[in-house]
């Protein structure tokens, strides 16, 4: 009996294997292949290295396979991103200090810039995951998009090397929001206030609740800031933390 159930898990495996096998070649047909390359920017070469970099963690969970998921590929692209964005922020701005440069690669390489460009690129058409999670995946699933994101940059670095992998990350990251402008502008105001403090040698902005108002479940925060004894400003916020950063800004708007 323990040798036929043994026989029966060993077949159950081997079925489960095998299903694995033709849903991963289906997921990388040759049509699939060549609309991801054209999304790319070129051929290729180990489609190994793609394959892996797309399959989430759910979708070895679903098959009970023994692959490794895209957490490996997720970590050295990780590390390969930002060394692009740090190499492409310190040469083409010369001018700005390492305090610009770390707050704009920061801003880069966060989770919602990832998943943003993952988007524009129609990557979540490529991504393997489970049934489960695929009824609720969409693209509002930034997490999954981030991650598969930079598992493809490792993918990228391993099939074609560093100057690939720079190429590709200015394309589809790094030029576009640069272009926007935002990801340039500093929007921590707190930070810039007190800047401005120090170096005038004025008192720390003094941060003070003038005003709550709403229900329990969605407070509206109204604070006023002080610098010195001229310069004020007020700002509001659904919490303490957003209605100092608008006092902020609306205080600078008065020394800018």
């Amino acid at each position: 009996m323990l040798n036929l159930l043994s026989w029966l898990y060993k077949k159950l495996k081997q079925r489960e294997k095998q299903r694995h096998s033709i849903l991963i070649s289906k997921f990388l047909s040759a049509s699939k292949l060549s609309e991801l390359e054209e999304i790319l920017g070129f051929q290729i070469k180990n489609k190994s290295y793609y394959i892996r970099a797309l399959m989430h963690r759910s979708f070895l969970e679903h098959l009970d396979a023994d692959d490794d998921s895209n957490e490996r590929l997720e970590f050295l692209g990780d590390s390969v991103l930002s060394l692009v964005v740090a190499e492409y922020l310190f040469e083409n701005f010369p001018d700005e200090d390492e305090g610009f440069l770390t707050k704009v690669r920061a801003k880069l390489v966060n989770r919602i810039a990832l998943s943003d460009s993952a988007e524009s690129m129609g990557l979540q058409k490529f991504i393997l995951v489970s049934q489960n999670l695929s009824s609720k995946f969409t693209a509002a699933s930034k997490t999954v998009l981030s991650d598969a994101l930079e598992a493809l940059i490792g993918a990228i670095y391993l099939d074609h090397g560093l100057q690939t992998c720079k190429e590709f990350v200015q394309r589809i990251l790094i030029e576009p929001n640069i272009r926007e402008g935002e990801y340039l502008i500093d929007e921590n105001y707190k930070s810039q206030l007190l800047e401005y403090a120090q170096a005038n040698k004025f008192d720390v902005p003094s941060y003070l609740v003038i005003n709550e108002e709403g229900f329990q479940h969605e407070r509206v925060f109204t604070i006023k800031v002080t610098v010195g004894n001229k310069i004020s400003g007020i700002g509001k916020g659904r919490n303490k933390k957003s209605a100092e950063q608008n006092a902020a800004k609306a205080a600078l708007s008065k020394i800018l």
